[in-house]
């Protein structure tokens, strides 16, 4: 049993526990961004300037959150954020990056051999 404190007295009970769990949802939201995509402050001081990072940080985890419901991927946002960013300057397709695994995308990283002319 949980105990809420609020100086609103007309709304119901269950009102109040759902606005608080909504509230809780965003503090979760926020931990992610900050564990997730390393930021630890924002880039601007202004209001536009911080909704501005908000809102590309929520498009990026709206986007994550698609790919991995649309390909039925099961590990968890934390590593497809990390597979991605670990290929993300590389030329492959969405659906060969979620096949990866740690050690076949360190293999992919390596450096093709150059031709040698001599």
């Amino acid at each position: 049993m949980y105990e809420f404190l609020t100086n609103n007295m007309k709304l119901a009970t269950s009102t109040i526990a759902d606005i608080y769990k909504s509230r809780w949802q965003i503090e979760l939201f926020f931990k992610w961004l900050k564990q997730n995509l390393k930021i630890k402050s924002f880039l601007g001081t202004s209001r536009n300037a911080v909704l501005s990072q908000i809102w590309a940080a929520r498009c990026y985890y709206l986007l994550l959150a698609y790919i991995k419901f649309q390909t039925k991927y099961r590990g968890s946002l934390q590593v497809l954020t990390r597979m991605i960013a670990s290929v993300v300057m590389e030329q492959r397709l969405l659906i060969d990056i979620l096949s990866f695994n740690e050690r076949s995308i360190k293999q992919a990283r390596d450096p093709v051999p150059q031709l040698a002319l001599f």
